[in-house]
């Protein structure tokens, strides 16, 4: 039974590479969850606070300046020649990485003018880690996609484990030094991911494009499709993916920057459920972009099939999961757990009619769909993190993620046959 089903398995593109995806999570939640762990034991919470507090700005900075690069990628290099794969992928990084920088060095001027919260950055040393893990960020994330792109999954699988592994060794190396402060934690968390990287630039494209390689010539000729991919791709992944990121940036906004490790630990172990369905949703993207007819009733069940046993046990065990850390955590952070483990049901359904929407270049939806959950949650985390602590940004996000799951049952219920008819893309032209 075990060799049918591992046979299935190999056979199936889309659960195959769904499940490297998340097995990719699933490493980067474990390692991540002992890295803060260990971060939280021999450092403070209010340099924990500090820390976390730069790398989600840092995450916000490369979200939003990778200009819908990842996306391009898995719609363009399938079946793309060695020439043409090589100008493509590296003139993405080259202008992704180039836009991060600059973003991020704007931040660290304006942002900490704009609230008192944020005015560490203005220390030379923490304004230079954060160019430096936005930098890291959105490389990381456009290599990943770079896999996604050739449903290689396990090259991703493999290049996580990697960094995760990689982040690990140096908070216990930078920790046995002596050295117990924010520095310290963004030190062995950055390092890791840009050497990393720099592996996967050096050795991945003749894996993956046999005779290609990583270069910036002809970067002048993939504007017009980097310009594209900003109105369409990315644009919807910044609407998608902004209340994420964002979050943790209000709390510290609001809260201040010890409740953002509170948030953070019991955002990072709730992360594990929220990183499935956008993992079945690049898989389906992918299949169908290297033209395979895959329905999207099968990646549901695929999502339905790994969610069901991560919530269960962080429902009745979540907040003994965030005492490991100190009772403080999951005194705080045990409430707000519950109520984001909640919030993975209508998170799946928008992220999967994304994906399908997405395949049928109906970008116009993708924006509209995205746009209601983002400016909900946000907004509303702005208004109920002072009353309810950080429990109301998960109360916010809940929020957020139904009203836009709402919305999908709307245009399914209007449109009787609009999602379950078209089960691989039509050829539809690009809807802006």
């Amino acid at each position: 039974m075990l060799t049918a089903a591992a046979g299935r398995l190999r056979d199936d593109s889309l659960a195959r590479n769904s499940l490297l995806i998340m097995a990719t999570t699933v490493v980067n939640g474990a390692l991540g969850y002992g890295y803060w762990m260990l971060a939280a034991r021999g450092v403070t919470p209010a340099h924990i606070g500090t820390a976390t507090a730069l790398i989600s700005a840092a995450t916000a900075v490369g979200m939003l300046a990778n200009l819908g690069a990842g996306h391009m990628f898995i719609q363009r290099l399938p079946g793309a020649g060695p020439d043409a794969w090589s100008r493509i992928v590296g003139s993405g990084l080259l202008v992704a990485a180039s836009a991060t920088a600059a973003l991020a060095t704007a931040t660290v001027l304006v942002l900490p003018g704009l609230t008192a919260s944020f005015g560490f950055l203005r220390g030379a040393g923490e304004g230079t880690s954060l160019v430096a893990a936005a930098v890291a960020v959105t490389l990381t994330t456009l290599l990943d996609n770079v896999y996604v792109a050739h449903r290689s999954g396990l090259g991703m699988l493999t290049r996580n484990l990697a960094l995760a592994a990689g982040k690990l060794t140096a908070l216990a190396a930078v920790l046995a030094t002596g050295a117990a402060s924010s520095g310290a934690v963004l030190f062995s968390w950055v390092l890791p991911t840009l050497l990393v990287s720099a592996v996967t630039i050096a050795v991945g494209p003749g894996r993956l494009c046999p005779g290609a390689r990583i270069r910036i010539a002809g970067t002048r000729s993939e504007l017009p499709h980097l310009r594209t991919a900003l109105l369409g791709h990315h644009l919807v992944n910044l609407a998608q993916a902004g209340p994420a990121v964002l979050l943790p940036v209000l709390v510290t906004a609001r809260l201040g920057a010890g409740a953002t490790g509170h948030f953070y630990l019991a955002w990072m172990t709730a992360s594990m459920l929220f990183m499935v369905s956008p993992a079945v949703a690049s898989a389906l993207y992918a299949e169908r972009a290297n033209a395979s007819r895959v329905p999207l009733s099968r990646a549901a069940l695929v999502v339905l099939a790994v969610v069901g046993v991560p919530a269960t046990v962080l429902l009745a065990a979540g907040d003994r999961l965030l005492a490991l850390f100190s009772p403080s955590y999951a005194a705080t952070g045990g409430p707000l757990l519950t109520v984001l483990v909640l919030a993975a049901i209508p998170d799946a359904v928008v992220n999967l009619a994304v994906a399908h929407w997405r395949s049928e270049s109906d970008f116009r939806r993708c924006r509209r769909l995205n746009a209601v959950r983002a400016v909900s949650c946000l907004a509303l985390a702005w208004l109920l993190l002072p009353v309810h602590g950080v429990t109301g940004a998960g109360y916010a996000w809940l929020a957020g993620q139904s009203a836009a799951a709402v919305l999908v049952a709307a245009v399914v219920l209007h449109g009787g046959h609009e999602v379950r008819a078209h089960a691989y893309p039509t050829g539809k032209s690009d809807k802006r």
